[in-house]
């Protein structure tokens, strides 16, 4: 049986007609027609109903497309289990890290290295949440996960007893907000009582650790919120638009805030402390994890 044949029935069955089907597989309709004839002959039996408008599968039909999405979804995992075996003997080593450190932090880290290390980023990882990142880690889909984490427990951290960390260096995320025309915030938290905020996901380690901060204060305002994301690039451009406030990485905003085009929406203690941290596995590490992460705490340790 040929592999393009299960991609033809599936085709069919999604479809329900041969000539949209044979148009979706580039093929000619008595070409389409020809190859499931010839599966059907390869199976012993008739697999589709051509007497009913749109056509239907018949029992063995239904049962041979619930093989095909099993045969095709393995063929697909053991593709990109041997691309990354691949890439794990050419000596890649995979980051799975947020979109604002891979923007604001990892150039500059890699920069640090006389031979930067042999990092591709994984850039699926740029709409994880945290859960996402160490699940990941532990199935082998990466090999590193970079990622904030509070410097004060906030309640929600996944269990990270299977990985090993290093702590690479802090961040700050800074509540901002639009300026109004004499360069005060539209939206400060000093002197108001509730606030419209353009917040991360409620899910997030981020919101999470806001939370908390705002919890041990005791003063904070109530918040209206208007948009949650997981991105802060995505907040930003919301509160840049004057929507809202936000807390943001000091680093994605500091050049904004020496231009003026966004203002802190209130002081130091507003400000919520985070570590940038770097994970591993604990055991079952690539030899070229093995290698940077010793370089790393070597490093670390001076």
């Amino acid at each position: 049986m040929e592999l393009r044949w299960l991609d033809d029935f599936i085709a069919l069955a999604r479809t329900r007609h041969f000539s949209r089907a044979a148009e979706q597989q580039n093929v000619t309709q008595p070409t389409f027609s020809r190859r499931i004839k010839l599966l059907e002959e390869e199976m012993g039996s008739v697999l589709v109903n051509r007497q009913t408008l749109p056509l239907s599968l018949t029992p063995a039909g239904e049962e041979f497309l619930a093989l095909c999405h099993d045969v095709t979804q393995r063929l697909a995992d053991s593709r990109r289990r041997i691309a990354q075996l691949g890439e794990q003997q050419a000596g890649r080593i995979r980051l799975a890290t947020p979109q604002s450190l891979l923007t604001h932090f990892v150039p500059g880290w890699l920069g640090r290295w006389v031979v930067p290390p042999p990092i591709v980023p994984d850039l699926r990882a740029t709409g994880w949440l945290v859960d996402d990142f160490f699940r990941a880690l532990a199935r082998d889909e990466c090999d590193l996960v970079l990622c904030y984490w509070p410097e004060t427990p906030c309640g929600i951290e996944p269990d990270t007893s299977e990985f090993v960390s290093c702590r690479l260096g802090s961040e700050r995320l800074v509540p901002v907000s639009l300026p109004e025309a004499g360069g005060r915030p539209r939206f400060a938290l000093e002197e108001a009582l509730r606030l419209p905020l353009i917040a991360y996901h409620p899910r997030g380690l981020t919101d999470a650790a806001i939370r908390a901060h705002l919890a041990r204060l005791g003063d904070a305002p109530a918040f209206s919120i208007l948009n949650e994301s997981i991105a802060s690039s995505n907040i930003r451009e919301l509160v840049a638009l004057g929507y809202g406030l936000g807390w943001l990485p000091e680093a994605s905003v500091r050049e904004a805030l020496a231009r003026g085009e966004l203002v802190p929406a209130g002081g130091e203690r507003w400000q919520v402390p985070l570590e940038i941290r770097l994970f591993r596995r604990a055991e079952h590490n690539p030899a070229a994890v093995t290698a940077l992460w010793e370089e790393i705490t070597a490093a670390a340790s001076n």
